[in-house]
């Protein structure tokens, strides 16, 4: 298989094993990567507060101008009824997480396909030749 047809390989098998997660379990864990990047969870827990938050869209980011400077807002109506709020920096930090995570789950994904790989010894190099 050449490497250009390894990466929707790849790309299939991430989808089939995020797939396994539950949507709560999704949304813990990037709020967890929310908080380590430096985002502030806000409870909704006054009337007012419930109401601007069902104004966002559930587990989404929304960027809002604060002056020459932008606030990203996550909404998070199901797990924890709170609002995480963070800086342009903060929202960088999160970014480069999630790419870091994502690097790290397709090295484990390779690495244990690399275990399972099939054995072409007794076929040759290029695997069995047809002669017609």
């Amino acid at each position: 298989m050449t490497r250009l047809a390894v990466l929707p390989a790849l790309a299939g098998i991430a989808l089939m094993l995020g797939a396994c997660q539950s949507v709560p379990e999704k949304i813990e864990n990037k709020e967890d990567l929310l908080a380590a990047a430096g985002f502030t969870a806000q409870p909704a827990n006054t009337p007012q507060r419930q109401a601007s938050m069902r104004k966002l869209p559930p587990n989404k980011f929304v960027r809002q101008a604060n002056g020459n400077d932008f606030v990203y807002v996550y909404a998070d109506p199901v797990v924890c009824q709170c609002v995480y709020v963070g800086d342009q920096n903060a929202y960088g930090q999160y970014r480069q997480m999630v790419f870091q995570k994502n690097l790290a789950d397709e090295r484990r994904m390779t690495a244990s396909m690399a275990q399972d790989s099939f054995d072409f010894g007794p076929w040759g190099p290029w695997g069995s030749v047809v002669i017609y």
